[in-house]
């Protein structure tokens, strides 16, 4: 039984780890979701932490109990579980491809996130929406085309269906959660982007048919984007 650790109210960097638990069929607990007098709520969280636990903790979450073992980073937990229920390759090497593409899509979200919120987490949109509208016009035109083209090349020179070795791995299914962001995030210049990218394209709609995707994707667990999260949704940043 795995703990996942992550905000209740948001898919974020947690949502990669929930789709390689709910796609093996893993049981897990969102912590978390949990009522407050049930060891959930946003005090497990602060909790982790803020070291509040004997023995080494994560600087934010996600977190992953596994018995006694906690461990945080949303690639490191990812490649941590891909090992363990095979969603990876055993080769050494493929491995280390895998990790390369996780940790860029992880740089995808990194940058979509300074879309909206440029200047300082700490602020509100609204104190920053002229930079996040200089931000979003770059994103929009420059990096999301070069994105949807890196990775519908790197699919191309492995075959055309994974991203890595010749079955489903967590890199698929990360890229699956990227693309389904970018849509929501972005619309009108995700569909331009995208367009020249058919790969890409067939390997989100693989993904979202397997059949612990396909149940998690229509059930309560699977939380929709919102305007708290990661990808946000604002038409002025649209730039398409």
């Amino acid at each position: 039984m795995y703990r996942l650790v992550y905000w209740p109210q948001l898919p974020g960097r947690g949502e990669f780890v929930r789709l390689i638990l709910e796609d093996v069929g893993a049981e897990y607990v969102d912590v978390a979701r949990l009522p407050r007098d049930e060891g959930g709520g946003v005090p497990a969280i602060l909790a982790l932490r803020d070291g509040e636990r004997p023995g080494q903790f994560g600087f934010a979450p996600p977190y992953l109990h596994d018995g006694d073992l906690l461990i945080a980073q949303m690639p490191n937990i990812c490649q941590y579980l891909a090992r363990r229920h095979g969603l990876v390759p055993d080769d050494a090497a493929l491995q280390a491809i895998a990790n390369q593409h996780l940790l860029t899509l992880a740089d995808v979200l990194a940058e979509t996130h300074d879309t909206h919120h440029p200047i300082s987490v700490a602020s509100h949109y609204e104190d920053q929406v002229d930079a996040a509208m200089e931000k979003s016009r770059w994103f929009v035109s420059e990096r999301l085309p070069r994105w949807m083209r890196y990775f519908e090349e790197q699919l191309t020179r492995n075959g055309g269906q994974f991203f890595v070795g010749v079955q489903t791995s967590y890199v698929d299914l990360a890229a699956f959660q990227i693309l389904a962001g970018l849509e929501y995030a972005f619309p009108r210049g995700f569909a331009a982007a995208v367009a020249g990218a058919p790969q890409l394209q067939a390997l989100r709609v693989r993904v979202g048919e397997r059949d612990g995707i396909a149940a998690y994707l229509t059930s309560p667990r699977r939380l929709p984007f919102n305007q708290h999260g990661i990808f946000r949704q604002y038409p002025e940043l649209d730039l398409a």
